[in-house]
């Protein structure tokens, strides 16, 4: 006998409606949702915490909605969809894979279009909506405990996810969820979320250069004035496998920014692969105590930033755990 699945609903084009498009009010658009549902099924549909355009969520949204699967966890749902806008798709997955880690069956899904027709009165001809929703719901029963995404048939692990389309039906790639070479997942248990979290989230500032050809002067420059106002996280896109072009003044600025508590990490700009460090440049690695990303794709190490910036207050501690949460 399958268990009964949530279904949380977040916002998004999934539920958008009009011309311009805007969104539908959740007490009326989960009505008509659930008039489109598999009968087969059992399920229950919930509004999130917060409902907004996902190119405005924060840290402190995804924490709400992971608190809130864990009070729905008490009520013994352990299956979890939830509808969520395509622009942070991504970042959401990612954090959800982090802190839930692999504590229930969880799919997140969107669209690039919305279910309903301009007035909301029936689906829409042309739409992926309905398609990634039943595609999500087919799959719940069928993944092992962790977070995954699915969209346009695919699914992928929730920690690997990227958009990579902003229009087409195909819009997210990462590791497929339905090899047999998937990810491990974490073995950290998962953070129960409290306000306390919630509330440091808001203010967690994470800032990410991604490098461009300039002088070392202008790079320079740049480092000098982030250090009137240092982010707690500032994260270095370099090129390649991990090669950035430095000088002493630059290593010093870095140290300087670590003196204020701010991490620093290096990652790449380049989409697939990881970072690997074979030049006699990277020497500069170990002289600045750069922390190096270790995470499946950008939106992990976000996630990853985020999770260790709740747990731990101070630097050396960042440096004592950061090996050990992959």
């Amino acid at each position: 006998m399958m268990k009964k699945i949530a279904l949380i609903y977040m916002g998004g084009t999934f539920g958008c409606v009009g011309e311009p498009l805007s969104p539908m009010p959740a007490e009326q658009f989960l009505p008509r949702l659930a008039q489109v549902l598999p009968l087969n099924l059992d399920i229950e549909c919930f509004v999130a915490p917060v409902i907004k355009d996902s190119s405005a969520c924060t840290a402190a949204d995804w924490l709400l909605l992971i608190q809130y699967i864990q009070k729905l966890q008490q009520q013994d749902f352990q299956h979890f969809v939830i509808l969520h806008g395509t622009d942070t798709l991504s970042y959401a997955s990612a954090v959800l894979a982090r802190f839930l880690t692999h504590s229930a069956h969880v799919i997140l899904t969107g669209s690039q279009y919305p279910l309903l027709n301009t007035q909301g009165t029936d689906t829409r001809e042309f739409s992926d909506a309905l398609d990634n929703l039943n595609f999500a719901l087919a799959q719940i029963h069928q993944v092992n405990l962790g977070v995954y995404l699915a969209f346009h048939h695919q699914l992928i692990h929730a920690a690997t996810a990227l958009k990579q389309h902003t229009t087409e039906l195909n819009a997210f790639t990462g590791q497929s969820a339905l090899a047999c070479s998937g990810i491990q997942p974490y073995d950290e248990p998962p953070l129960s979320i409290t306000a306390q979290h919630i509330e440091k989230a808001q203010h967690f500032n994470c800032l990410n250069w991604m490098l461009q050809p300039i002088a070392l002067s202008a790079l320079i420059q740049n480092l000098k004035a982030l250090q009137q106002h240092p982010p707690h996280c500032l994260i270095l896109q370099s090129y390649g496998t991990g090669n950035m072009a430095v000088n002493a003044e630059v290593i010093a600025l870095i140290h300087a920014l670590q003196s204020q508590q701010c991490t620093v990490i290096l990652t790449t700009q380049v989409t697939f692969g990881a970072i690997e460090q074979r030049y006699a440049i990277s020497q500069w690695l170990q002289d600045s105590k750069i922390f190096i990303s270790n995470c499946h794709s950008h939106a992990d190490l976000y996630a990853k930033a985020l999770k260790m910036h709740l747990q731990y207050d101070s630097l050396a501690q960042w440096y004592a755990h950061w090996h050990s949460s992959v």
